[in-house]
């Protein structure tokens, strides 16, 4: 499995945000799924909830944890990916295909505040 992607841009909390648009989809690396372990349930937001930046927006758990999912970006859910709502464990299969939620982006400039694949491939080998 890919540790990252070129086109994705990264949170120091192991999400990844890939941008098309106004819109914004919001999923787990593979780092986070590997450490997190076997994924068994997801709690996710509803729709047209908004949250600022930084803000808890749902909860994954593991075999070993539960973790809450910080919004990377402030904005509006406009979507639900309810495949792993229903199956959590495709996280763990593949988690750069499985996103989590979509956001309306309610400012472009925090953009910039997210970490660019380069920076994030130094942060990975940093932390193993």
């Amino acid at each position: 499995m890919d540790k990252m992607k070129d086109n994705l841009l990264y949170t120091k909390d192991h999400d990844w945000v890939r941008v098309e648009g106004d819109k914004a989809y919001v999923g787990l690396t593979d780092y986070a799924q590997h450490h997190l372990g076997s994924i068994v349930y997801v709690e996710a937001p509803e729709m047209d909830d908004e949250f600022a930046k930084g803000d808890t927006y749902g909860v994954v758990e593991s075999v070993k944890a539960a973790t809450d999912m910080y919004m990377p970006l402030s904005g509006k859910i406009v979507e639900v990916n309810d495949e792993v709502v229903d199956s959590p464990e495709k996280f763990n299969e593949n988690p750069w295909d499985n996103w989590f939620v979509a956001v309306e982006i309610a400012d472009k400039a925090e953009l910039e505040e997210l970490i660019k694949p380069e920076d994030y491939k130094k942060l990975l080998e940093e932390e193993e």
